[in-house]
């Protein structure tokens, strides 16, 4: 039995995929006994500071997927120099975001309907760590240092659950501060491992070929995550400021069940791009990757939709609890739409890896569209369920359109 479990190492990859899923986890279970304990109405304060933190790890996968692609790119001293300015401006940033989410806890108190400007302050103060961090792991990511990346994940995830969890049980506190305390925490346990060499205070200057290289890679990405975070998160924090809290905390519970399947494609995502700007480099077809990955995502997400269409008010229950349960019969169709942004999210992250912006403007285009609906129709929590099915069915559709097409431009261009 040990002999045959050595003969069949586990490779790093799957290292990594066992990892994420155990990550995703964690997070799951932090987020579904803050639902149980805090109740939907106090629940509504949570969801906004985990959506806050949505929000930033999305900015920050910014520099993180930029790390990854040099890292790939760029060898000894050219990659010393890379990821020193990446460091450098990763600071600056974070430092920005995070004075402005200070300054403006009391604006955000009063848009999103929450209890407390605190929490803000305190998750401002740790935004500088969580951009040092990103970077940190796209160092780990484009290097397929897979063991290191999946602690600091670890590491983030199970000092942000014990820490958080444990100073309610403990004190009987239920405060959003002490929810934003926990996530600051746990961001300084997501430095875990760190290479402290990376980060040099000296000026660090590149060539005007690669700085080039890097700025445009860099301003494609940002303008895509900016769509992952209006597509993932702009519906939690229009639900916040059209409905009650009551309403906005049962919705925050559906989000959180219905969004497994984008949480499993993340994990995808990670090992695609430096696959293929690899395969990209040594000049080999990339196509059959991204099939591999959209058949794992739409496999997946078709088992999650029949899943919740079936067994929805036990899904709710067993997760949430029975004060929840009036989400039970939207719960198949924000699982529809999240299934079908997730993969279209592959099709888009592949050709980010290439270089190719189309794809990337088709999302911001249909993000754009979904937040618009939202704003325009948001009677019933039903009606915010079906704009996103909407704004999805297109989004997807487009971006299979364009998938058709640019494969027929190339051969075209292989025939002449």
């Amino acid at each position: 039995m040990i002999a045959s479990l050595k003969s069949k190492k586990i490779t790093p990859e799957q290292l990594f995929m066992l990892s994420v899923l155990t990550v995703n986890g964690g997070n799951y279970l932090y987020n579904l006994i803050l639902g149980r304990v805090l109740g939907p109405a106090q629940f509504a304060d949570a969801a906004v500071l985990i959506t806050f933190l949505l929000v930033l790890s999305f900015v920050a996968m910014t520099f993180q997927l930029v790390t990854a692609k040099f890292s790939v790119i760029f060898e000894n001293s050219m990659f010393s120099n890379f990821i020193s300015k990446v460091y450098q401006n990763a600071i600056v940033v974070g430092l920005i975001l995070g004075a402005l989410i200070v300054v403006f806890s009391g604006t955000l108190q009063n848009v999103f309907n929450t209890s407390s400007s605190n929490m803000f302050v305190v998750f401002g103060v740790g935004v500088p760590l969580y951009f040092i961090l990103s970077v940190n792991r796209g160092a780990f990511q484009g290097k397929k240092a897979f063991k290191q990346l999946s602690i600091t994940y670890q590491a983030e995830m199970l000092s942000r659950l014990f820490i958080t969890l444990g100073l309610i049980f403990l004190f009987n506190l239920q405060s959003s501060v002490i929810i934003a305390f926990g996530i600051l925490i746990s961001f300084a346990f997501g430095l875990v491992p760190f290479k402290a060499e990376h980060i040099s205070l000296k000026k660090t200057v590149l060539d005007k070929a690669q700085s080039k290289q890097i700025r445009n890679f860099f301003v494609l990405t940002a303008f895509y995550e900016l769509t992952q975070i209006i597509i993932n998160n702009s519906d939690i924090l229009l639900v916040k400021h059209y409905f009650e809290s009551y309403e906005a905390g049962l919705y925050a519970s559906l989000a959180l069940i219905g969004r497994i399947v984008y949480f499993i494609a993340w994990m995808f995502v990670m090992l695609l791009l430096p696959t293929v700007v690899q395969l990209e480099k040594e000049g080999k077809e990339t196509a059959p990757i991204l099939f591999k990955y959209v058949g794992y995502i739409a496999g997946i997400a078709t088992l999650i939709i029949i899943g919740c269409a079936l067994f929805p008010e036990t899904a709710i229950t067993l997760l949430f609890g029975d004060s929840y349960l009036a989400m039970a019969p939207l719960l198949w169709k924000y699982a529809l739409a999240t299934g079908m942004f997730a993969v279209s999210n592959i099709f888009a992250y592949y050709y980010l890896s290439l270089d190719q912006y189309v794809p990337v403007i088709i999302s911001g285009v249909f993000g754009m569209l979904q937040m618009g609906l939202v704003v325009f129709f948001h009677d019933s929590l039903e009606e915010v369920v079906h704009m996103q099915i909407i704004a999805m069915v297109l989004l997807l559709g487009i971006q299979v359109i364009f998938f058709r097409w640019n494969v027929a431009q190339k051969a075209k261009k292989e025939l002449v």
